[in-house]
């Protein structure tokens, strides 16, 4: 089973790029998208309806705006569209679909880049969504919550650590947050599992010739609940075509 997440900045500009060219020689099961900034009624072209696949989009109540999605070929047997908190819900950064014995999530974080105020929301949707992954932890099901989290993890995960430690994304409290959800409530980054080498990117800035230079940072994940572990076959980060500021990450499970 292949699972594909993507920050694509733009699910227009992804279209003019190739993405759904790409898409449709991938196989995937599961494409997962963040930052779509559109609503499902702006999508008129069939494109954004790839055939063989089941589309559901969460958009933000502001036009242009943040918005999620997910692809999937089998039909889920739920769709979720709400959290249950404001600022989730109303800027589109959350949909989650529920199959047989699995779900997955399409997340989209919010990043506290433009200023205190935001950082401030960002810590606000953290402390939620702890809560959350605690009440999955609970249930005992099987879940991959993909998206842009916009946190770095680990000194590793980022090409200029000592320059960002005072930055949003790379904050000790954004930081420490990871540590709990994956060293307390057990979740398991699925990427690391696999491959624990440095320079394994998936956002670049636009500034500097960031991305020619491959001065990244890895912000986006496929978080799992720790069942998962064992059936990660193989992970690759993509980057021969560039779709947006990230590449899409992609892993492959053994069927679920």
């Amino acid at each position: 089973m292949r699972i594909i997440t993507l920050n694509i900045n733009g699910i227009r500009s992804g279209a003019k790029k190739g993405f759904f060219e790409w898409l449709a020689q991938q196989n995937a099961d599961v494409v997962c998208l963040q930052e779509t900034k559109a609503q499902i009624t702006d999508l008129i072209d069939p494109i954004f309806f790839p055939e063989g696949y089941h589309a559901f989009f969460c958009d933000a109540q502001k036009k242009g705006y943040s918005g999620v999605a997910i692809y999937c070929k089998q039909k889920p047997q739920k769709i979720h569209t709400k959290i249950g908190f404001d600022i989730i819900d109303n800027e589109g950064r959350y949909v989650q679909v529920d199959f047989e014995n699995f779900s997955v999530t399409s997340l989209y974080l919010p990043s506290g880049s433009s200023g205190d105020e935001r950082q401030g929301i960002k810590y606000q949707v953290l402390d939620f969504y702890l809560q959350h992954l605690k009440n999955i932890a609970a249930d005992k099901k099987s879940h991959i919550i993909c998206g842009d989290v916009n946190i770095a993890h680990k000194n590793v995960d980022i090409k200029n650590w000592k320059g960002n430690q005072k930055n949003s994304g790379f904050l000790p409290e954004e930081r420490a947050w990871l540590d709990t959800v994956f060293n307390e409530v057990g979740f398991v980054d699925a990427f690391r599992v696999v491959n624990q080498e440095a320079e394994q990117y998936t956002w670049w800035s636009n500034r500097g010739q960031a991305y020619a230079k491959n001065v990244g940072w890895r912000i986006d994940y496929q978080v799992i609940t720790p069942c998962l572990r064992d059936k990660i076959k193989q992970v690759s980060i993509y980057k021969d075509q560039k779709f947006s500021d990230h590449a899409p990450l992609i892993i492959d499970y053994i069927s679920l």
